[in-house]
């Protein structure tokens, strides 16, 4: 299993979202840290740029595997609309 880490940004951003969706999202990276590399429908690799894209109902949750570290780590959290701009 990989360690789930949250830098500080999505870490906030998760407490600031209602109970529901931030268990659901917290769930899911759980499951994700289990096996990163498992296949999942909501999951999908980023274009362009190193990482993954985890899409939770409204919300996308951008997240990067370090194989050296054994680490899952939780880079951005934000709404549909908001997750790609720069």
């Amino acid at each position: 299993m990989y360690e789930l880490v949250f830098l500080k940004q999505p870490r906030k951003k998760l407490f600031s979202l209602s109970k529901k969706v931030s268990r659901s999202i917290i769930q899911k990276m759980e499951e994700i840290a289990k096996d990163p590399y498992k296949k999942n429908n909501n999951v999908e690799k980023l274009q362009g740029v190193e990482g993954f894209r985890l899409r939770q109902g409204d919300w996308r949750v951008i997240y990067k595997v370090e194989k050296a570290v054994i680490t899952v780590v939780v880079v951005k959290i934000e709404s549909r609309g908001e997750v790609y701009k720069k």
